[in-house]
């Protein structure tokens, strides 16, 4: 076999578990919560614990790949990966799931910088575009198994398999990334940039920290407003260090190029306005309209299959026709419409309307996927690889951590607001009991509390829908903030197409 397939399957199942995982996870989030005796705001750190850890790491994991070799820092990532997994399904309590879930995160972190920097250095001109469209349709796999493995395991065999699943293909992987894949490292780089390190995972930490506390302590709470403002400050400190740094870990003269932040910007909202979305629906299913998690996932797969073949379809027939800038502006444009159309028809509380809604979202999604890596790095230099995926895949990471929390805080502020609205003499310990409840998805618990109000489950249900409403509007005002900045921004002659012969990546690479 071709060894530059193998090559791009090392760089791509490693991405295609990351996806996996997190996506079998979302569907297992209430097993788990009932399993470990977890409310929402600590099922959210099952997720943002993950994420968090991943997207504070990643840079730093493209730096030491570039300094270190890409290889051993694949290998080392693959390791603590598949070990952490299988710590995290050994769990006994959500802290100890929540740690190794962290733990799992720093592997991730390394893992994927490692492969993103393989594939640039490895792949160059109309091959790296057909090698970033196989990765976007092997991230699309995962995505689109997720659900459905999930449900499947979750049902059958328990919610600690959803981690174990990560094992044996964490093994095979290793020994073929030993076999295949050379060592390659940047000769400039000298020395990892720490206070850009401390700084950048500071920041993010305090800032999802602030976002997820705020449902529990307060917003006006002086530990959350601390959180936050220390978050802010360790930003301004991050910038000022790289500034300073001869070799930076984020080299912010590229920002300055407005092709690299016109993709950055569609490239963050991406996972806050769709992929966080992915985490939220398997919950609501199961919550507002009573699936099983099988049933949740398998409701799940439509949605996700567009992530998977939208960008062959992309590389096949539209690369060579259109710009970067314009597939960027058309992923968007096609997310802000189906995020729309869901906030009007999710609260019929109905399966079809939201499908053929968040369809159309998942068509643009599919397009991003694959095009916000390839435009990015169009104006990045080779040997900067690393820190180019780096800046990447944390810009897509930290989306989704920053996402899952704030949307979080959304759904729960706006579950907070009706049930005031609805029940103004329940005493204020109830009204925050009850919200809490509704938004773990507990309709019957909270019907209890309410009992003495004569509360039908069906009007709690109600205001669960009227929350995820709220979710959608908010995204799909993102989503449309982004499509403006991103046309504006992205240059059409640095993103032009290039003919291609319309073979897929997978057959040119075993020409």
């Amino acid at each position: 076999m071709n060894k530059k397939f193998l090559l791009l399957l090392c760089v791509s199942v490693p991405s295609f578990m990351i996806n996996l995982d997190a996506n079998i996870v979302a569907v297992s989030l209430s097993s788990i919560a009932n399993s470990l005796h977890a409310d929402f705001s600590s099922i959210e750190w099952v997720i943002s614990a993950y994420t968090l850890a991943f997207a504070s790491l990643l840079m730093p994991a493209g730096a030491l790949a570039d300094r270190f070799g890409r290889k051993r820092v694949l290998v080392l990532g693959l390791s603590v990966f598949t070990v952490a997994s299988f710590a995290c399904g050994a769990a006994t309590s959500v802290l100890m799931l929540n740690i190794s879930r962290a733990v799992q995160g720093v592997g991730a972190a390394l893992l994927l910088s490692a492969a993103l920097a393989v594939l640039s250095h490895a792949f160059h001109g109309k091959e790296r575009a057909k090698a970033f469209a196989f990765w976007g349709s092997v991230i699309g796999i995962g995505v689109m198994l997720g659900p459905v493995v999930g449900g499947l395991i979750t049902q059958f065999l328990g919610w600690q398999w959803a981690f174990y699943v990560n094992l044996p293909i964490g093994v095979a992987i290793i020994a073929l990334t030993v076999y295949s894949v050379s060592e390659s490292k940047d000769p400039a780089a000298s020395r990892l940039d720490v206070p850009g390190v401390l700084s950048f995972s500071g920041f993010l930490g305090l800032l999802t920290w602030a976002l997820i506390s705020g449902n529990r302590e307060g917003w006006n709470s002086n530990t959350v407003l601390w959180r936050a403002a220390l978050a802010g400050l360790l930003l301004v400190g991050f910038v000022a260090a790289e500034r300073r740094e001869p070799r930076p870990m984020v080299d912010l003269s590229y920002f300055g190029k407005r092709t690299f932040l016109g993709a950055n910007v569609a490239g963050v909202a991406y996972p806050v306005t769709f992929l966080t979305m992915l985490t939220y629906l398997p919950f609501f299913f199961q919550s507002a309209l009573r699936q099983t998690p099988l049933v949740a996932g398998l409701m799940m797969l439509p949605l996700a299959a567009p992530l998977f073949v939208v960008p062959r379809i992309v590389s096949a027939y539209l690369d060579h026709r259109l710009s970067g800038r314009t597939l960027l502006s058309v992923g968007l444009s096609l997310v802000v419409a189906g995020l729309s159309l869901t906030c009007v028809v999710i609260g019929r509380l109905s399966y079809p309307p939201i499908l053929a809604s968040m369809v159309i979202a998942s068509l643009g999604a599919g397009i991003l996927n694959g095009q916000v890596p390839k435009v990015s790095m169009t104006v990045i230099p080779v040997e900067r690889a690393g820190m180019a995926s780096g800046i990447a895949g944390t810009v897509r990471f930290s989306g989704l951590v920053v996402g899952f929390a704030a949307l979080g805080a959304v759904l729960f502020a706006s579950i907070g607001s009706d049930v005031l609205l609805n029940f103004p003499s329940v005493s204020m310990q109830e009204q925050a009991q009850v919200t809490l409840l509704i938004t773990n998805g507990n309709v019957s618990g909270a019907a209890q509390v309410l009992a003495h109000e004569h509360v039908e489950g069906a009007a709690l249900i109600a205001i669960l829908a009227r929350g995820y409403q709220m979710v959608m509007s908010v995204a799909a005002a993102i989503a449309m903030v982004a499509l403006v900045f991103t046309w504006w921004l992205t240059d059409a002659a640095e993103t032009a197409p290039h003919a291609i012969n319309g073979r897929g990546a997978v057959e040119v690479l075993l020409d």
